[in-house]
């Protein structure tokens, strides 16, 4: 595994938010229209990821000035406490990967905890990038590439930063073009009803010359024609009014997680040094438990089966409207 200090940590944030805006302004392989503003993206970090930048820099330089033996005394009271990858800066991942730094042999406790935790940081990365998080996903994704360079995760994910950034700029672009629409067709018809008001008040002021009548002939009357007798029509009766169709019960929307352990990585596969993918089905009942658990893949078969089922009979949600079925895939990578 490769082992970076972490000011290196702090050094690869700062040019990976560069990198992501660099590519949303990039866009796809298309000319771009020229009457399109040129700031679609902005120029540079924003005033959040510079301040990120700089916080990620000083709680790299408190890291580097504890001991090992700090550093493994906190790293394990984080883990405790079920600090596996957060707050920034006073978290086990952080702790542990400072200590790989500052010792010249690695500590085996503390790497068997960094292979333990790297899914749960790609989990915590994904659910980051689908709330529009990117600093935190950016400050992951650091965090797992440091854990291991080559895990599989890495790839897939500084793809959706740089992806949802360019989505974010392209929207707020195009929110504020609709934003100008709109101040500008009010400031016409500002103008048009000021004309118009100024126009009625000189039609206000400008007396009118009154015309002398023009007498007329008289009209002589004719006699009224006799009433004629009508025949009642009988009428149908006016249907009633259509019944208001019922409102359709709202759905619930998205899974929301209770409890959702993780499966662990089983002693002989983590001593053979054997890595892998699984990808299980399973349905979320109403009340919010987990049944009908079938495994779709496993790659190898019979090596992760046993812990995943395990772990997903454990999950629990909150409540829905009605059963979901769900799938999910658990990569086992050191």
């Amino acid at each position: 595994m490769s082992r970076m200090s972490p000011s290196t940590v702090s050094l690869r944030l700062a040019i990976a938010l560069a990198l992501g805006l660099g590519l949303a302004a990039c866009g796809k392989d298309q000319p771009a229209d020229t009457a399109t503003p040129a700031a679609t993206a902005p120029a540079g970090p924003t005033a959040a990821e510079q301040a990120a930048a700089q916080a990620a820099q000083q709680q790299a330089a408190a890291l580097a000035a504890l001991s090992a033996e700090e550093l493994k005394s906190r790293g394990g009271k984080a883990l405790r406490e079920q600090r596996l990858y957060a707050p920034a800066g006073d978290n086990a991942m952080e702790y542990y990967l400072a200590l790989r730094k500052k010792t010249e042999k690695p500590d085996a406790s503390a790497e068997s905890a960094l292979i333990d935790l790297l899914p749960y940081a790609v989990i915590a990365a994904e659910q980051a990038l689908g709330r529009e998080d990117f600093i935190e996903a950016e400050r992951l994704r650091a965090l797992i590439a440091d854990t291991d360079a080559q895990a599989p995760a890495l790839p897939r994910i500084a793809d959706a930063i740089a992806k949802g950034k360019a989505n974010v700029a392209t929207r707020a672009t195009a929110e504020a073009t609709r934003a100008e629409q709109l101040a500008k067709a009010a400031e016409e018809a500002k103008t048009k009803a000021a004309e118009a008001a100024a126009a009625a008040a000189i039609a206000a002021r400008t007396p009118s010359t009154p015309s002398a009548p023009t007498p007329s002939a008289p009209t002589p009357e004719r006699a009224a024609p006799p009433p004629e007798r009508s025949t009642p029509v009988a009428t149908a009766p006016t249907p009633p009014p259509p019944a208001p169709t019922p409102p359709r019960a709202a759905s619930s929307g998205g899974l929301v997680p209770v409890s959702t352990p993780q499966p662990a990585y089983p002693p002989d596969a983590l001593r053979q040094g054997t890595t892998g993918e699984v990808v299980v089905s399973f349905t979320v009942n109403s009340d919010g438990s987990v049944s009908n658990i079938d495994i779709v893949s496993a790659k190898p078969r019979g090596v992760f089966d046993r812990n995943v089922q395990a772990a997903v009979r454990r999950w629990k949600f909150q409540p829905v409207d009605q059963p979901q079925n769900v799938t999910r895939t658990f990569t086992f990578a050191r």
